[in-house]
């Protein structure tokens, strides 16, 4: 015969863990379940309580239609959904009615209102706490038939709501409940059986530096159980008042561990693919179009007719660096890709679409999670427009939490003390005994402050009594061991102090004890140096280590190398660029890091305000560029009058404001114009600025030579020629800012445009410390290319604040080009020695390799300053030059 027997159960844990135990133990017949679906049994018929899936739309309904008298300035932020359930929640457990209340003061009534609406509003199979409990008290006669023996199981406390139900239960059929040591319910008309208190029999109390750490040392502690084979990892539990100052820490080291750690309170949904995907397309809804967005949602898109679709060069020919913020900048670069891809215009006809809908913004979330995503993260999606609107959809997936994969019944479990208390484990570690953690502060409800409601009315149990409590009991309940941890400082570095449940014995652990049994590879390594040792990668860090602190000789990992090395002669051979030479000249090793083992630094395209300084300058050019080249070789540059020249500017200025966003990333569309207009503004103070030319000139900007590729018609040369440098052997090429020459071929002037600031105009600028090289390398090409020209003129123009321009002709230049040749020379020597060393970089916040360097570059620099003045003497005097 079938007997019937219901356990009532409080929370996830131990909701699943009874389950887990009732099928390993084959007690057919028996029921878990929660209060609330307790109600719902007795009820009957589809009759559930009321989930977030329908009181939030609900809730959000009736703060768009009603009108409120106390919180109709606030019902429209987008928190106040999330608000409103809470409060209501407190007063449904509480068993208070809104409608007596409603007459004590305006917020009452706007509640009640709220509370009338959703009940009229949401499907009739889902009921409030208080119209199921009310119908399952008419139904309760049937008790003994529907539910048999009921059991309260672990259940610490029970909310006024229900216990006038279990006091109508107890009248009709069998109500034992299974109350833990130390609580008492006077208020209980059933059948209470007192647990046994099993004191642990080992207590014992830690410290440790941070949260981090108390984690690392938690799961230390939970390897060592389990390395002795005789402790399952179902009977170990990590607990917590509130897991937030760990969660990320858990989720993090608990891969590394292999530990089979069961969240019961759920993971952030973010730190799953699933709701990385959300994440990802609640970022281009919130924050508007743009390419890095567009692939990041791509990528993280589960299986979906929409990926399945999208061919897989969709992507073809697309300035990767372009900003691509509108869909008229996406229609542009997607057209002009048609003939890169392989199936033509599919890619465009799939993508652009979804780019439409995208592009309006937040108010189309639904539609857009519909159509992009499927399976669990369409579900956080769903959810996450549940709890708050689109505009707000990114605080609301940060608050999700999901249900992980793993089962409780075989893994060792983390979560807050509420739910432990409810099901405690033989092996007990409670983290974060501070003042502010055990017992936590109380706080009022949003909308139901103290001075409207009684703060024990609406909770009859304060927060700090409750955690007390929940100690008492985990305490009281844990067979084996209990450890008790807590952090010395809090994440930021804060002291913490200890909780009053604190023991006056206590176990300091440092960062670097080695620990009895590693959770991890990483961990044992770092207890057991000498089998780290044995690691390749280990060793070369530990002689990095040592030759740091060896001041007085110049090691590898300074810089040093054999003799004429292969990979050095190769860099030094191959045709230079301007930027390589001035490289060679301001900072060997660095040449030696790009051109010869090929480093590359990392750029990151995010959405700046505003462009970098490179970046401007490289704006300034083209558009001085352009500007020059729409008035050659007619009128040309020389004979145009200042309204051509400016009407030479704005043209120029139009094509970039449209162009580069399809290029390159730029600032939003009113800093970009604003940033092209400055840029304008600069050109065309410097070509005015100019001296008087001579009209029969003709200018040619951008002008190539050494370039190996098929010659240019309009150019003033050949532009296949490289230049060498002579005494060097050093061949190099590319492109001047400007040139110009006169039609008797008797004169050219090369001028290299600065967008920057102009130095004093008392100081003379030669090669200024190697940065001013390129005018002079320009200047060697010009003599080399033209040998008919007798005089060249080569100048540094300034564009920023008043335009100054700085020249280099005739005997001086003759002395600065010998003074270069000679430093490249040097430089040259210093790579063949293989005597390599850094150099102190003044303008070391521009250095693109800066991240090859130690982090604590200065003092690096300082520790190793004589060594390497030695190994780059015959620099140091143009890199200490003033000029």
């Amino acid at each position: 015969m079938l007997i019937r027997t219901t356990h009532v159960v409080d929370g996830m844990l131990a909701l699943r863990s009874a389950r887990a135990a009732a099928a390993r133990g084959g007690a057919i017949g028996r029921e878990i379940v929660t209060l609330p679906l307790l109600a719902a049994r007795l009820v009957g018929g589809f009759a559930t309580p009321a989930g977030t899936d329908v009181l939030y739309p609900a809730i959000q309904a009736a703060l768009a239609s009603e009108s409120f008298g106390d919180i109709g300035t606030v019902a429209g932020l987008p928190g106040m959904p999330r608000a409103v359930l809470h409060a209501l929640d407190c007063v449904w457990r509480a068993d208070l009615d809104l409608s007596l209340l409603a007459g004590e003061t305006p917020r009452f009534g706007d509640l009640h209102l709220i509370e009338a609406f959703i009940r009229d509003h949401i499907p009739p199979a889902h009921m409030l706490p208080r119209d199921l409990r009310d119908a399952a008290g008419k139904r309760v006669e049937l008790a003994r038939g529907l539910l048999g023996s009921v059991t309260l199981s672990g259940l610490v406390d029970v909310d006024p709501l229900w216990r006038p139900l279990l006091n109508d239960l107890a009248r009709v059929t069998d109500l034992t409940w299974e109350l833990p040591a130390p609580v008492e319910q006077p208020w209980f008309e059933g059948e209470i059986k007192q647990k046994a208190v099993t004191a642990p029999s080992r207590r014992s109390a830690e410290a440790s530096a941070d949260p981090k750490s108390e984690v690392v040392e938690a799961l230390r502690w939970t390897r060592q159980l389990l390395a002795t084979g005789k402790v399952q990892a179902e009977h170990i539990a990590i607990a917590a008042t509130s897991t937030q100052d760990w969660d990320d820490h858990f989720l993090a080291y608990a891969r590394s561990a292999g530990v089979p750690l069961h969240f019961s309170h759920g993971v952030p949904a973010l730190s799953t693919p699933e709701g990385q995907a959300c994440a990802a397309l609640a970022d281009i809804l919130t924050n508007g179009l743009n390419q890095e967005r567009v692939w990041r949602l791509i990528r993280r898109l589960p299986a979906h007719p929409f990926t399945s679709q999208l061919p897989p060069d969709w992507f073809a020919a697309i300035p990767r660096n372009a900003g691509l913020r509108s869909l008229d900048q996406w229609r542009e670069v997607l057209a002009a890709a048609g003939p890169y891809r392989s199936d033509g215009e599919l890619g465009e006809q799939i993508l652009f679409p979804i780019l439409e809908l995208l592009a309006r913004g937040a108010e189309v979330g639904g539609e857009a999670g519909t159509r992009l995503l499927s399976g669990a993260s369409l579900a956080m999606w769903e959810e996450a427009l549940r709890s708050a609107p689109a505009q707000a959809i990114g605080l609301s997936l940060q608050s999700l939490r999901v249900a992980d994969r793993r089962d409780p019944a075989n893994s060792v479990v983390w979560c807050p003390a509420s739910q432990l208390a409810a099901c405690p484990r033989p092996f007990t570690r409670l983290l974060g005994l501070t003042s502010r953690s055990w017992p936590r502060s109380e706080n009022d409800d949003p909308l139901l402050p103290h001075h409207l409601l009684d703060r024990r009315r609406l909770h009859p149990m304060g927060v700090a009594e409750r955690d007390r409590r929940h100690f008492e009991i985990i305490q009281a309940h844990t067979s084996e061991e209990l450890v008790l941890s807590r952090s010395l400082r809090n994440g930021k570095g804060g002291v913490l102090s200890t909780s009053s449940l604190w023991p006056s014995a206590e176990i300091v652990h440092k960062r670097d004890r080695i620990p009895e049994h590693a959770f991890s590879e990483a961990d044992r390594l770092l207890a057991r140096p000498r089998d780290a040792g044995q690691l390749a990668h280990v060793r070369q860090s530990q002689l990095c280590w040592r030759d740091w602190h060896r001041p007085s000789d110049l090691t590898p990992h300074d810089g040093f190398s054999g003799a004429n090395h292969p990979a050095i002669e190769r860099a030094l051979s191959r045709v230079q660029s301007t930027t390589s030479l001035q490289r060679l000249l301001r900072d060997p090793l660095g040449f030696v890091w790009r051109y010869a083992l090929g480093w590359r630094p990392i750029r990151f395209q995010s959405d700046a305000l505003q462009l970098g300084p490179v970046v401007f300058g490289e704006l300034v050019h083209e558009l001085i560029s352009g500007a020059i080249a729409m008035l050659e070789p007619a009128p040309g540059f020389a004979r145009a009058n200042a309204s051509e020249i400016e009407a030479a500017i704005m043209d120029a200025s139009t094509a970039i404001l449209n162009a580069w966003p399809l290029q390159r990333s730029v600032p939003p569309p009113i800093l970009w114009r604003h940033t092209v207009s400055e840029a304008a503004h600069r050109t065309a103070k410097g070509l005015a600025a100019d001296d008087q030319v001579r009209s029969d000139t003709r200018s040619w900007t951008e002008v190539p030579f050494g370039q190996g590729s098929a010659a240019e018609e309009d150019a003033p040369w050949d532009t296949t020629i490289a230049v060498s440098i002579e005494q060097t052997g050093l061949v190099f090429g590319g492109r001047m800012d400007r040139l110009d020459i006169r039609a008797t071929g008797d004169a050219a002037r090369i001028t290299d445009y600065k967008s920057a600031k102009p130095p004093p105009r008392h100081q003379r600028i030669a090669l200024g410390q190697g940065r001013e090289l390129q005018r002079v390398l320009y200047a060697i090409a010009a003599r080399a290319l033209l040998p008919e020209v007798r005089t060249v003129v080569a100048r540094l123009v300034y564009l920023a604040d008043d335009p100054a321009t700085f020249e280099l002709k005739g005997d001086e230049l003759d002395q600065v080009v010998t003074e270069a040749a000679g430093y490249l020379s040097a430089a040259m020597m210093i790579l063949r020695s293989g005597r390599i060393a850094p150099r102190w970089e003044q303008d070391a916040d521009y250095d693109d390799m800066r991240l090859a360097m130690p982090a604590d570059r200065e003092s690096y620099l300082r520790r190793k300053a004589s060594e390497f003045r030695v190994a780059n003497q015959s620099l140091n005097r143009l890199w200490s030059a003033s000029t």
